[in-house]
């Protein structure tokens, strides 16, 4: 396996400024980094300290040394998560010694640290410790044994230790610092005295300790000074952790911990800018009291389960069938994952944090990690986290919080609690809480009932992220229940409308004039709306405006879709009228803006073709546009300022239409353009002249290519040229063919395809076979063979084959069902299995059938009606596999 160590490096010199510093600081560790020597560089950073008489000083710089090393070595993935924890914990034991006797040394010198000891807890003692660590030992002290003045009395002297201990270690100095030190998990930390003597620690623990005392000592090890005595400590403190018998107050003790911790974080519920990797919901220490409780619980009697580290834990308790091994493997590649983001949030800056940032510091940690983006990495980590917290959920036995009596799933037991709570600037006044609250209990109830709750909560708590102020929604909402049903069958019913929803809020404003509930007009009236005023508007405003006409009309479609007020058929053609006059508002804009510097080609045009679902007028919510440009004859060049020859120019005008309607602006992006069925392919010029089209048509085109013409419609232009246009195209598909060769192009196409292209799901109407592919290369193939039929809309072209006594009636109704179900499985199913409660209900009332039981016996009839006419025509059959 190669390893990018130099990419490594610019990821931390880019996105880590501790870690750009000390590669500056450091430069022979950088080269042997930037060499790839890893294990050379770490032997190395161990020996920094070398020669430096300055105990300090030396530790100081060998922290640094390994700070780099070992987060190099993280990034580059050449230092296993595992191998970066145990050399730190490495450091942290001989630094801990080290100041030990260097403490005792200063008082009495050249003396051992007999009856002084370090017991290190947590992450420390699991030898777990992350990149920016605290360490938290418990310091105690034989007063027999402690080296002391003659004059100091054992706790005098043992005190001053531990003092000068923590100063050594957490002063921060021109070399930095070597650990900072928490003293706090010692017994009573309030009252007691720094470092305790053994009897006194062994009398709290055996009389007065807490339960999560115990828990923590399930990870305590003797770490440094005497640590043999540290061991025997350690035994005789056993029955105090490792109880036979269950303490059933203790677990329950545990369990109000672990809910108190939950209640006092205040942070973001999943993963996202403000989510703590380890205390949040479904976080690291979720998954190390997972472990710890099932240990305290079952250690006492097994002793294969007395293991510090969580990963080993986890793993022996699986072995010993007290949890499942997929519980096992999924909590320990969670805390894997999460560790090793929490190591690269404390690469930022060397902090002790867990809490992923905000804007370029969210970023700069994804980036580090190797995501693009922020957003990215939290969309890895919601899933994953939602896995561990529904686990600790069902070993707390929660049940998470309800409204009006409604059972709410464990994946958001805490978040529904604490929408009001001053997180959400759409509620943080008292009129808008109290908007909010009298529809809260429809809400918890739909995401209740939703297929995925988790998904369903995510986008209602980015649809309230993104509001500024919505008392008038909720007050509105309120008073009008259907719209409410409407919001929440976009949110549990409709995941591309709900992420629709999520990125742009306004849109829920389509849904208040009852009239977003009417089909599109025609398409000059949509493209009348899209330039409305747009003579004062400028480029991007006049875009934008596009955006905001289609944006809100395909919103509406969809929710019209789910609600099945109408055909989806007549769904699919609204769609396209919407997006032919899209290309047409979109390329006078273009057209317009161009002219500026390049004026006009006199004579000549810029014409566009749509093909593929959109030459057929039937467009899903998924479909992109397959367009060709076409340029009429004209003058040579254009007549602006900065003239252009004509190829040039109607190439660079295509270009800006194509990004016209594709490119993301204020208010989000359009569509997916896809050229690729112009001449010659990616290979060929964007835009291309109506004469080459027509010469590379008849001369070089292959089968495929004018199938594919059989759905072509012109989109824009004049009358004349859209005439010429035409008339282009009916002559290259009329021209005679070769029977026996087309009949083999096509089956080698659509056996090429199948082979390649296989069906998504038990709903994939298009690619099944016997689908709707299959029932298209048969119009076709007839169309061109008996240069009969020739129109893009594929209910004309089969009553017209139907005429001519090609085809039976029965092909139609086929494809309309087999396109009803694509229209609703695109919003209602986009992975094309069978969708669940509501949705499954909804999809089988579009498609006029009882259920989903009846409507996939309807289409495999279909598909295999469609088979019989394929094995008629091309004379071998067609299999269908239900």
């Amino acid at each position: 396996m190669s390893h990018d160590w130099q990419g490594a490096i610019e990821r931390a010199r880019t996105n880590s400024p501790f870690l750009a510093r000390l590669l500056e600081r450091e430069p022979e560790l950088a080269a042997l980094l930037s060499e790839g020597q890893g294990e050379a560089a770490l032997e190395r950073a161990k020996g920094a300290g070398e020669g430096v008489s300055d105990f300090g000083v030396a530790l100081r710089r060998e922290r640094r040394a390994l700070a780099l090393v070992l987060g190099i070595g993280d990034l580059a993935k050449v230092f296993p998560l595992a191998r970066v924890m145990a050399e730190l914990s490495s450091f942290a034991d001989r630094a801990l010694h080290q100041a030990i006797g260097a403490a005792i040394n200063a008082r009495v010198p050249d003396a051992a640290p007999d009856g002084f000891i370090a017991l290190a807890l947590g992450k420390h003692g699991a030898q777990e410790l992350n990149y920016s660590s605290d360490i938290d030992p418990i310091l105690l002290y034989d007063p027999e044994r402690l080296p002391r003045r003659a004059r100091d009395e054992p706790a005098e002297a043992a005190q001053r230790y531990a003092r000068e201990i923590v100063r050594l270690l957490s002063e921060v100095t021109s070399e930095g610092y070597v650990f900072r030190v928490d003293l706090r998990l010692r017994p009573a930390a309030e009252i007691s005295a720094l470092a305790l003597s053994i009897d006194a620690a062994i009398s709290h623990y055996e009389s007065s300790a807490l339960a999560w005392e115990r828990a923590a000592f399930i990870r305590a090890r003797a770490a440094a000074g005497d640590v043999c005595a540290g061991d025997a400590f350690l035994e005789h403190i056993r029955p105090f952790v490792w109880r036979r018998s269950l303490d059933f107050g203790a677990i329950e003790e545990v369990r109000r911990l672990s809910l108190r911790i939950r209640d006092r974080y205040a942070g973001p519920g999943v993963p996202g800018p403000g989510f703590d990797v380890k205390q949040g919901r479904g976080g690291i220490r979720e998954i190390e009291f997972f472990a710890q409780t099932h240990q305290l619980i079952h250690g006492g009697r097994d002793s294969s389960l007395r293991q510090r580290g969580t990963r080993a834990a986890l793993d022996a308790l699986a072995a010993a069938g007290v949890i499942g091994t997929v519980d096992a493997n999924v909590l320990g590649a969670a805390y894997d994952r999460l560790r090793t983001v929490e190591h690269r949030i404390q690469m930022i800056a060397d902090q002790q944090t867990h809490v992923l940032g905000e804007g370029w510091a969210l970023d700069a940690v994804a980036r580090l990690d190797g995501h693009g983006d922020g957003p990215a990495l939290a969309d890895e980590l919601r899933p994953l986290c939602a896995e561990v917290a529904a686990r600790y959920d069902a070993m707390l036995g929660v049940d998470g919080p309800s409204g009006a009596g409604i059972a709410v799933p464990p994946a958001f037991a805490e978040r529904a609690a604490r929408w009001s709570d001053g997180r959400y600037r759409a509620l943080r006044s008292e009129a808008a809480i109290a908007a909010f609250e009298a529809i809260r209990p429809q809400l918890l109830g739909a995401f209740a009932e939703a297929s995925d709750p988790d998904v369903a909560l995510a986008r209602w708590e980015m649809l309230l992220e993104r509001m500024p102020a919505a008392i008038n929604v909720f007050r509105l909402l309120e008073a009008r229940p259907g719209l409410l049903a409407l919001l929440l069958a976009c949110l549990t019913l409709a995941p591309p409308l709900a992420d629709e929803l999520a990125r742009r809020p306004q849109l829920l404003g389509a849904l208040i004039d009852r009239s977003a509930f009417d089909l599109p007009g025609p398409v000059a009236e949509l493209e009348a709306e899209m330039r409305g005023g747009d003579a004062g508007l400028g480029y991007e405003a006049a875009l934008d405006r596009i955006r905001l006409v289609v944006g809100e009309r395909r919103f509406a479609l969809g929710v019209q879709l789910i609600e099945a007020s109408h055909d989806p058929l007549d769904i699919a053609a609204g769609l396209s009228r919407l997006a032919e006059a899209a290309i047409a508002a979109g390329q006078v804009q273009a057209e317009r803006e161009f002219a500026r510097a390049h004026g006009r080609v006199e004579g000549s045009e810029l014409v566009v073709l749509g093909l593929g679902r959109l030459g057929g007028g039937a467009l899903t919510h998924a479909s992109d546009l397959d367009l060709i440009y076409l340029f009429t004859e004209g003058a040579d060049e254009s007549n602006g300022a900065r003239p252009l020859g004509r190829t040039l120019y109607f190439n660079r005008l295509a270009q800006r239409l194509g990004a016209a309607l594709s490119v993301p602006t204020a208010e989000g992006a359009l569509y997916d353009i896809d050229t690729r069925l112009r001449p010659q392919g990616d290979k060929g010029p964007l835009a291309v002249s109506l004469e080459a089209f027509v010469r590379y048509q008849r001369e070089d085109a292959w089968t495929w290519e004018h199938m594919a013409l059989t759905r072509a419609r012109v989109l824009t232009g004049t009358p004349a040229a859209r005439a010429l246009v035409e008339s282009a195209i009916r002559g290259i598909l009329s021209q005679p063919r070769d029977a026996a060769k087309l009949r083999a192009d096509v089956l080698e196409m659509r056996a090429e395809m199948a082979a390649h292209k296989p069906p998504r799901g038990p709903l994939d109407a298009k690619l099944l076979r016997g689908g709707l592919v299959d029932l298209e290369f048969l119009v076709h193939y007839l169309q061109l063979r008996e240069r009969e039929g020739f129109d893009p809309e594929l209910v004309a072209a089969l009553g017209a084959l139907h005429a001519a006594g090609l085809v039976p009636p029965t092909l139609v109704d086929h494809l309309r069902l087999m396109t009803r179900i694509l229209v609703g499985a695109r919003v209602l199913a986009p992975d094309l299995a069978v969708p669940i409660g509501r949705a499954e209900a909804v999809l089988a009332q579009q498609t006029g059938t009882r259920d989903m039981a009846q409507l996939l016996a309807r289409l495999d009839a279909a598909r295999a009606g469609v088979a019989a006419i394929w094995t008629e025509v091309f004379g071998e059959p067609l299999e269908i596999v239900s």
